[in-house]
């Protein structure tokens, strides 16, 4: 079905939305996101496989956790429901939702990063890959794309400047557009998350201090603008503002339910990764507690307690300053 708002090589349904047609077998012409992520997972297991003949551990749990996110991918951008978010604000936010809050977390989560420098061979074709591995963890660049002035601005941008620049508006009738932010949404989710939950090697890393000030400067944020949506009682993109008549579908109500969504579905993954960061603080707090323990067992003694002792004497033996 054609569309003469929408330029490119587009597939629009027909049938009214239902969850059958949301998650109905019908790809794109040009199936590019879904395509991406079949070939990351099909990489991935040609990796964590590669380690297995080899008697090398690779956890299942990092494998599933990545398949997973790029399952939810293959199925949220190549299923019919891509078509409805053409048509839909709500399926539209849904999507992106999924593609910055959801998906991120599992990819990241996999270590791809750990799994490419484990696997990639040190031969002819493998040199380059790891050298540009390499490069990217020691570069400027590679810093500053998860520094917080950088990642948690197009986190944000990526919601308020999108709708309430017009960019939606400007970007969304044209096949490319459209595409380039579904791509802008992951990556930005991505970025986001890394430095947050990411067991790879970094450019650089923060203190879990620092993460869930992140996380908490994110949230009230992100519901802020889900409650925006909610509450706009006009179309606040032209682009959804005109479904087709026959799917009798409201434009406002269906703004309404996008708001929800950036509220609701938004904030979960946000609690389930602060979550995350406190467990593992907690975690790297008692394995931190049980080696200081284990060296003061090697030393005889408290060995903060015995340089801190230590301390006090040579106040003590030190010759008083005549007054």
């Amino acid at each position: 079905m054609s569309n003469p708002g929408i330029e490119g090589p587009v597939w629009l349904p027909s049938l009214p939305p239902s969850l059958g047609e949301y998650l109905a077998p019908n790809l794109q012409p040009v199936p590019l996101i879904p395509l991406l992520a079949l070939s990351a997972a099909l990489l991935y297991m040609a990796g964590a496989i590669s380690l297995w003949r080899r008697r090398r551990g690779w956890s299942p749990v990092r494998t599933v956790s990545f398949l997973t996110g790029c399952a939810a991918v293959i199925v949220v951008m190549g299923a019919g429901i891509e078509g409805y978010g053409l048509r839909m604000f709500s399926i539209f936010m849904f999507q992106q939702l999924t593609l910055m809050m959801a998906v991120p977390p599992l990819l990241v989560i996999g270590s791809p990063g750990t799994l490419l420098l484990r696997t990639t061979p040190h031969n002819w074709w493998g040199r380059p890959v790891l050298r540009a591995a390499i490069w990217g963890l020691r570069s400027r660049w590679g810093r500053l794309a998860i520094h917080p002035g950088f990642m948690v601005p197009l986190f944000l941008l990526s919601f308020y400047g999108v709708y309430f620049s017009g960019i939606a508006d400007l970007l969304l009738p044209n096949w490319y557009g459209h595409v380039g932010l579904e791509l802008l949404f992951l990556v930005a989710g991505i970025l986001f998350t890394v430095p947050l939950i990411s067991a790879d090697p970094l450019p650089s890393r923060q203190t879990h201090f620092g993460r869930m000030i992140d996380i908490f400067a994110e949230m009230p944020l992100h519901a802020f603008f889900g409650v925006v949506i909610m509450m706009a009682t006009t179309p606040m993109v032209d682009f959804f503002a005109r479904p087709p008549a026959a799917w009798n579908i409201d434009p406002v109500r269906d703004q309404e339910v996008a708001g929800g969504l950036a509220w609701s579905y938004g904030e979960l993954p946000g609690v389930l990764l602060l979550m995350f960061i406190m467990v593992r603080w907690q975690r790297d707090e008692a394995r931190g507690w049980a080696r200081s323990e284990r060296a003061a067992a090697a030393a005889g003694g408290d060995v903060d307690m015995d340089a801190y002792n230590r301390y006090l004497q040579q106040l003590a033996d030190r010759p008083e300053r005549p007054r």
